[in-house]
Order: C-alpha cells, then sequence, then structure tokens
C-alpha cells in the first residue's frame, strides 16, 4: 500500500460529518533535541520542509507534515486539526459551531500560510482541547525518504487516531457526535477501585473508515489540554517490529508490549515519547464499513498482548 496515493479501498457507506479525518495534531515540547532522536533516530519519520522559529515537522506523506512540534515552556497540545473537503463545508462547521454556542475564531493569512493550509478555523472543545478545521493543504510533491524506508498508511485515512483525558466525558461525547457528526464507535470500560467510584470510560469516534480516529478517556481530573497518546499506522508488520527493535535498541521506555486490540484489530506497541505521552505505533487496522456497523461495548482491551505492565517496571 501507498501512503503517496488513495491506494485504501473506496469508501462504504456514509458518515455524516463534514470533517474528513485527522489531518495534523500541533504539540508544544520542552525538548526538541530529545524529540528529534526520537522522532528520527527511533521512530522514523521525515523531516518535513517549512518548519519555523524552531519547530520540527514530522512527515509521512506528501503532505508537509503530520505532527509539529513546537519548543516550549510546557508539553500540551496546541491544536488538533481536522481536514474538511472544501471552503463550503468549512463554513457549514463554523455554522454549526456557532449555533452550538463554541466561539469560532477565523485564522488569519499569516496563520494559514504557517499551517500550509487555504483556510482555517480555530476552536475549543468542551474538555479543553484546542481544535483546528482547515481546508485546502498544500502538498509536498517530492519523495518521502524515510530514514528506515518504512511507509505509513494515510491518504484519505488522515493522520492516525488521537485520544485526549476529559473530566466530562458526556458534554464532549455529545459534542463531536451531535455538533460535528463523529460517528460513534463504541466505548470500553477501565477498572478502577470499588472506591473510586466505578470505571473510567473511553468512547470511540471516527469520520472515517478508521475503527477511530478520535477517542475521549474520562478521568476523574485533567488539566487541559491533555494528550494520552497518538496512532500512527504503518504499511507493514516488519515496519513495525523494526521499529521495536529501534526502541529497544536506544532504551526508549514502553508504555505496553506488542498486541491486537479487540476493537480497531490493530497490531501495535505504544512507547513513551519525549513529551511524557504515548505513541502508538501499528498496523492492519480495521476498516469500517459504516453500513454494517454497529457500536460496540467491549470488554477487554486486547485479544492478546498489550502489557501494559512494563511501563510500571524500573
Amino acid at each position: 500500500m501507498s501512503p503517496m496515493s488513495s491506494s485504501n479501498p473506496a469508501p462504504v457507506g456514509h458518515v455524516p460529518s463534514d470533517v474528513h479525518s485527522l489531518g495534523y495534531v500541533r504539540v508544544q515540547v520542552t525538548d526538541p533535541d530529545a524529540w528529534r532522536r526520537f522522532a528520527f533516530d527511533v521512530v522514523g519519520f521525515a523531516e518535513g520542509p517549512g518548519a519555523r522559529d524552531g519547530a520540527l515537522r514530522l512527515r509521512m506523506d506528501e503532505r508537509p507534515y503530520r505532527l509539529e512540534l513546537v519548543p516550549g515552556d510546557t508539553d500540551q497540545v496546541l491544536a488538533t486539526g481536522w481536514e474538511v473537503r472544501d471552503h463550503l463545508a468549512l463554513d457549514r462547521v463554523r455554522t454549526a459551531l456557532e449555533k452550538h454556542g463554541t466561539p469560532v475564531e477565523e485564522l488569519d493569512e499569516t496563520a494559514c500560510a504557517a499551517r500550509g493550509v487555504q483556510a482555517a478555523l480555530a476552536a475549543t472543545d468542551p474538555g479543553g482541547t484546542p481544535l483546528e478545521f482547515f481546508c485546502g493543504p498544500a502538498l509536498d510533491h517530492s519523495p518521502v525518504v524515510t530514514p528506515f524506508a518504512a511507509r505509513f498508511v494515510t491518504g484519505g485515512l488522515g493522520l492516525g487516531h488521537v485520544v485526549v483525558p476529559v473530566h466530562d466525558a458526556d458534554t464532549v461525547h455529545a459534542f463531536y457526535t451531535e455538533v460535528l457528526g463523529f460517528a460513534p464507535r463504541g466505548r470500553m470500560g477501565v477498572p478502577l477501585p470499588p472506591e473510586a467510584g466505578g470505571p473510567l470510560w473511553v468512547r470511540f469516534l471516527s469520520t472515517s473508515r478508521r475503527h477511530h480516529t478520535l477517542a475521549v478517556m474520562g478521568v476523574p481530573a485533567t488539566e487541559p489540554p491533555g494528550l494520552v497518546h497518538i496512532m500512527v499506522e504503518m504499511a507493514a508488520l516488519d515496519d513495525v517490529g523494526r521499529t521495536l527493535d529501534r526502541v529497544a535498541a536506544h532504551g526508549v521506555p514502553l508504555s505496553s508490549t506488542l498486541g491486537r486490540h479487540t476493537n480497531d484489530k490493530m497490531v501495535s506497541f505504544y512507547v513513551r515519547t519525549p513529551g511524557g505521552w504515548d505513541l502508538e505505533v501499528g498496523c492492519d487496522g480495521l476498516l469500517v464499513d459504516e453500513a454494517e456497523y454497529v457500536a460496540e461495548e467491549i470488554t477487554a482491551d486486547s485479544y492478546w498482548g498489550h502489557d501494559w505492565s512494563v511501563g510500571q517496571r524500573g
């Protein structure tokens, strides 16, 4: 499968949202040098062009970047960037947000040029996560040369998925489904001791054939804007395995061992980034037929593997 072309199977069914996919994530980082080693020497992203003011752009496909790392005093999410089809879809997103009472800022020409897009809006979800909605990304048609020849699955599926912690998960879930039209793709309960008041619910949502492009994790307390993990999908299991070898060789701490998830069928592992959140590196993710899919509650995270105790050792 080539990440440079739309070689994924054609969409089946319809997801009623003007949001097309997760286009990019912009993150503020306190240790750009550690990120450079992690991104290029361990994971194997290509370096993207056009970065400004000491930022680092991580390229996966024909887009100049999918992740942008901006130096700063704290590690935090600056924006999850959601792509829409065109300016007409962007106008409909603006209308939906304003009707809901969510303040919307139109990014000016300078801000859009810095992001490499034609037009963009900024808003904040009820959980405190900064959002950007954009259309018309400028493409980079030069060959994507990753350090270890890894190929990423993007195209119409976008960057991958992002998981954010929220205090009021019901309100945030309603915002994405009822205001922005994200499709509910089930939930999972994370066990807690009885005295803690029951499980934490993770709710999965999508705007594409990826099982989920967004998940919100209900937590007792959180300091927004937070980040649990970002998932990137590689084209082959060998790419994932070689990345796992490099993680071990460089002594980067794992958060979870290799395993296969029950909901999106992804074979993946989780590694701790220099920012303190996790990067999930996987392959073989499920492509959902929306015409047939019904939202499910999974009762186990994985069929096998994904031993999270490794992140608590040592």
